[in-house]
């Protein structure tokens, strides 16, 4: 007894630290902050199990970070009707940072070195006149792209997008995971649109996570709650990467598609524009794991079904990102799944040019 005495009175210092310490992150809400370090250390030893001949069987909901120092640590993007900021950090080259979003040492509109790889998404969207080489984007009011592939077998009506500007988006919410985070990083919509979107969220926890902080207020709150408290006149979704792992197909698109008949009940006066999941590069996609392009593409035929042409419209940007392969181009990424800053204009030009009137 007299030995275990001892041993707690030698460490007493250690243990009150650790008990304030727990005490601390837990009335601050920031476990989150320590989240990321153990899934890329997870990721490692998943990846060395894989070299080593192993199978991965359990289903992690997080997309593998760059492992070179370039990748985001950003937790959640910030909103509320008074405006919108970012809980960013800084990577090492100063390039500020979200959660794998994006980075890179610029963020202007490519001028012309990309080209997509055909003018009909994976869903059959086809995507009408100027969808071929990229070059920053449409010009002109006039411009109207058709979509004359989504729905057609089902007998939806075909749909007239026309070209927009940023503002746009100034009665626009995203919803989407670290890609989404990247948009607002990098994007330029940062002042415009409300940006409700979380590093590693999913469709399952949608909106049930606390992600959103409200000024002046240290609880933050859910996607539910905020929705409930304002309107909006356009939705964009952009998730599913981090559910690769979790359930099937069928799971996957159950939920999602619950989440959309959610979203139409929560904002009945919306458009809202389901985007479909981006690819990854080719090599990532074969590196062995839960993540693959055929798994993408498979729940992405799924999301354009949900699509009406009428309040609900599907969008694809993945042939203005993927290479000959049919993964995304690798020169656009640096960790192989999300878009290097000065890209992401490549993703808000493609949504500029696919808008409805509303």
């Amino acid at each position: 007894m007299n030995k275990i005495l001892n041993w707690l009175k030698k460490r007493t210092y250690i243990i009150l630290l650790i008990v304030c310490g727990i005490g601390f992150l837990t009335y601050s809400d920031n476990w989150q902050v320590y989240a990321e370090p153990l899934k890329e250390a997870e990721g490692w030893c998943r990846e060395k199990w894989i070299q080593l001949g192993g199978q991965v069987t359990d289903a992690s909901a997080m997309e593998e970070r760059n492992k070179n120092g370039q990748s985001a640590s950003a937790e959640e993007i910030v909103t509320s009707g008074d405006g919108v900021q970012s809980d960013g950090g800084v990577t090492e080259n100063g390039s500020a940072a979200g959660e794998g979003s994006a980075t890179g040492d610029g963020s202007g509109a490519d001028n012309g070195s990309v080209t997509g790889n055909g003018s009909v998404a994976d869903s059959g969207n086809a995507a009408g006149d100027g969808n071929g080489a990229y070059d920053g984007g449409m010009t002109g009011p006039e411009n109207v792209q058709s979509d004359n592939g989504a729905g057609a077998e089902n007998g939806m009506q075909a749909v007239s997008y026309k070209t927009v500007e940023d503002d746009y988006f100034a009665d626009a919410v995203f919803i989407g995971d670290s890609r989404t985070v990247g948009m607002y990083e990098y994007g330029g919509l940062e002042e415009i649109s409300t940006f409700y979107a979380s590093t590693g969220l999913t469709v399952y926890k949608m909106f049930d996570s606390p992600i959103i902080k409200v000024p002046g207020q240290r609880k933050k709150q859910t996607v539910e709650e905020a929705l409930q408290k304002n309107s909006f006149t356009k939705i964009y979704l952009m998730i599913g990467i981090n559910e690769m792992g979790t359930g099937t197909v069928e799971t996957f698109i159950a939920k999602y598609k619950e989440a959309v008949e959610h979203l139409r009940e929560l904002q009945p006066d919306a458009v809202i524009y389901l985007q479909g999941i981006m690819k990854v590069t080719t090599e990532r996609s074969e590196q062995g794991d839960y993540i693959t392009n055929e798994g993408i593409e498979a729940r992405n035929e799924e999301i354009a079904k949900l699509a009406d042409n009428d309040h609900v419209f599907y969008l694809d940007v993945n042939p203005l990102i993927c290479d000959e392969t049919g993964g995304m181009e690798p020169s656009y990424t640096f960790d192989g799944v999300h878009l290097k800053a000065q890209y992401i204009p490549i993703w808000k030009d493609y949504l500029k040019e696919h808008a409805v009137d509303v």
